[in-house]
């Protein structure tokens, strides 16, 4: 019987390696610059120049690729313009000082690059493979550091859990990168997408990070994301239906057989006082929620900060966008959440629905107790490859098409300016 599934749809334009080299810089822009002391002390004032050239040499990088300035209509992205605007307003009474201006400047460089990308947004796996190459590069500098120096990348400041001793990354982070690309990769592997060497490569060493993380949000995430995404292959697909089946199977013995390591990994040594207000993170939520605040205040928020709240982090990226954005804000990210979840199940069974639904569904997930989905970071990267994942392939393109491509394309049609 003839192979049916579905294959990888090219962009009619080609893909350009800029791309890749402008996705990879988008994910290093969003790093950060805050997190665990590193093997070499790296000025934060570096770093921050670090990821910000970043920014401005992707939005170059892309806008060299793109002179003509094509763009595909794309809901995600033209949700995250229109949160520009209670960015914006906000952010202009300087509550939050000059850095809500620089962290606005920093949010239109990140969507209009965006923009630029969605030109090659085709519903094919181009930016899924960007995705995992250049954050498992991010988990190899993790995994070196560790190797180096294991008290650096165990310190017992972060309760003995892995952070990066050479980049600053916090354990949190770690765990949500290594949880996304265990996720792609199981999918693209059960869809036959990439072989069972590069697969396990790939899964082994980032489960392995994952659980020195001790990072719950990821894992929860992971799995849930996972079996979501798995049961959306299960009519269409027997590799899945076999992988979900010993998958529960695997989870029902682990969880009988090793009912008590698994409690104790999750608690991470805390009480169960301590467990249930979130680490704490309870308490800021109360106080951010009572504080008063003007009718102004509560529409538009109070500029883009540091996602904190009197010094705390706020850790909720419903809350981080109600105190930067207001509740403005907070209904735009709710659509962009619905819009995108409501294109995916829309969409026919296939890989790449699947690898949507899993992001869409990690990023809802990590949304309570990670902050991010307001400003420029992974999750907004992730919700974007979503997005790519969902469109409907392009039209052929006669100008720029590949030459193989253009030789079947009439003559008039190649010398006419297409607009």
């Amino acid at each position: 019987m003839a192979d049916t599934r579905p294959v990888d749809v090219p962009s009619p334009a080609g893909t350009p390696r800029s791309v890749g080299i402008v996705w990879g810089l988008l994910i290093l822009n969003t790093l950060g610059s805050a997190g665990a002391k590193t093997i070499i002390p790296l000025p934060r004032s570096l770093i921050q120049m670090a990821t910000m050239g970043a920014l401005v040499a992707a939005f170059a990088l892309a806008l060299a690729a793109n002179l003509r300035l094509r763009m595909r209509a794309s809901a995600y992205v033209f949700l995250l313009t229109l949160l520009l605007v209670p960015s914006v307003i906000s952010s202009a009474n300087l509550e939050s000082g000059f850095g809500a201006l620089f962290r606005c400047a920093r949010l239109s460089l990140f969507v209009g690059t965006l923009w630029l990308l969605s030109r090659w947004w085709p519903g094919g796996l181009t930016f899924v493979r960007h995705h995992i190459r250049v954050y498992f590069a991010v988990l190899g500098t993790v995994a070196a550091g560790l190797v180096i120096s294991p008290g650096a990348a165990l310190p017992d400041l972060y309760g003995g859990r892995l952070v990066g001793a050479l980049w600053p990354l916090t354990p949190p982070q770690i765990g949500q990168y290594a949880a996304v690309i265990i996720g792609l990769t199981v999918l693209l592997a059960l869809d036959r997408r990439t072989d069972k060497a590069s697969a396990t490569l790939v899964i082994v060493p980032s489960l392995v990070l994952l659980a020195l993380t001790h990072t719950r949000t990821a894992t929860l995430g992971l799995f849930i994301g996972l079996a979501l995404a798995i049961c959306s292959l299960l009519l269409t697909s027997a590799a899945a239906r076999r992988f979900f089946t010993w998958t529960v199977l695997t989870v029902v013995v682990a969880a009988v057989g090793f009912a008590s390591a698994l409690q104790a990994w999750f608690l991470r040594g805390q009480s169960q006082e301590n467990f249930s207000n979130l680490t704490g993170r309870a308490k800021v939520w109360d106080a951010l929620l009572a504080a008063p605040r003007t009718a102004g205040e509560q529409a538009f928020g109070m500029g883009l900060g540091d996602k904190s709240y009197a010094g705390l982090p706020i850790d909720n990226s419903w809350l981080a966008v109600y105190q930067e954005q207001g509740l403005i804000g907070v209904g735009l990210v709710a659509a962009i959440i619905l819009v995108l979840g409501g294109v995916a199940l829309l969409r026919p069974p296939s890989l790449q629905r699947a690898c949507a639904i899993f992001l869409i569904s990690y990023c809802a997930i990590a949304s309570y107790t990670e902050a991010g989905l307001g400003d420029a970071s992974p999750y907004l990267l992730h919700l974007a490859l979503a997005a790519s994942l969902l469109a409907a392939p392009a039209e052929a393109d006669p100008l720029s098409a590949p030459a193989t491509l253009r030789r079947r394309i009439p003559r008039w049609a190649r010398d006419r300016e297409v607009t």
